[in-house]
């Protein structure tokens, strides 16, 4: 075969195809996942993978999904690259600047030397979102870690041992919660779901064969 490289997984040589990524590289070297790789598609941050390049004392971080493989790369995975996950109540907690002071202080060690955002697999500007967490500023937070995939990479880089993905849900939640707009119409819906005004027709809609419910799906009014 043509364009063929050499890459080591867990040390050991395999030779594969230049087009594939490091997760399809895996699977022809014989390996088969059943854990760490979720979507495929670099949504759900389950592949987050490190490797170097012989001859570059650089360890990368990236999504085995994503990433397509190089010559002579050593590469490793791992189960999860660990964040520290606070437990709160939304029913409990405040939008003010003090919930970050309590739940995450570490944000507030950052020295700002952008490791963070450099090591993002999706090209967020990591630092920025934790310079407004800094501030009490939730919503600008929200939008801007708003595609965070909570791979954890920018954390393994990180001196102060931030766990930014955690930092930014918890911002987007009490965006969501206390901040941004209500939408009526929504909460509309939801509460019908709690009346069961749609029980009779979901529990119809289970009944229907498979083939059926695809042509329902296709063919649905979708709101403007």
């Amino acid at each position: 075969m043509d364009n063929m490289v050499n890459i080591f997984l867990f040390g050991k040589k395999y030779e594969v195809p230049s087009n594939l990524t490091i997760m399809r590289a895996m699977e022809y070297a014989g390996y088969e996942l059943v854990r760490g790789c979720g979507c495929r598609n670099g949504f759900c941050g389950a592949c987050a993978t490190i490797y170097r390049i012989a001859g570059d004392r650089e360890l990368r971080a990236c999504l085995a999904c994503q990433t397509k493989v190089e010559d002579n790369m050593y590469i490793a995975t791992l189960p999860f690259f660990p964040l520290v996950k606070q437990v709160y109540d939304m029913e409990k907690i405040s939008a003010s600047e003090q919930v970050m002071m309590q739940l995450y202080p570490e944000i507030y060690a950052c020295i700002g030397c952008n490791a963070c955002t450099k090591a993002c697999t999706q090209g967020l500007n990591v630092m920025q979102y934790i310079a407004y967490a800094q501030r009490g500023d939730f919503a600008s937070c929200a939008e801007e870690s708003f595609d965070c995939v909570m791979c954890g990479v920018c954390s393994t880089r990180c001196p102060a041992g931030i766990s930014h993905p955690q930092v930014a849900m918890l911002a987007r939640r009490i965006n969501g919660k206390y901040l941004a707009p209500k939408c009526a119409h929504l909460e509309d819906r939801v509460q019908e779901i709690k009346d069961g005004t749609f029980t009779e027709l979901i529990e119809a809609l289970m009944q229907k064969p498979v083939e059926e419910m695809k042509e329902l799906y296709n063919t649905r009014e979708i709101e403007k």
